[in-house]
């Protein structure tokens, strides 16, 4: 994905599809209870045209 698109990922309403199409929520909300109800980590990694890695990590508590 571009550096612009990947900037943006992670935004409130954001969507690569056309209006009316996708909520743009999705990413958004996961990073949301990942970092602050579990205290994790959501990441991006992507190179244009190769392909894109979301990464999860969530802390383990004992």
């Amino acid at each position: 994905m571009s550096e612009n698109v990947k900037q943006k990922l992670f935004g409130y309403l954001f969507t690569t599809k056309g209006v009316g199409k996708d909520t743009g929520l999705g990413l958004s909300i996961s990073r949301q209870i990942i970092e602050e109800k579990h205290g994790g980590q959501l990441t991006v990694t992507s190179e244009l045209g190769k392909g894109t890695e979301l990464a999860i990590a969530i802390p383990i508590l004992s």
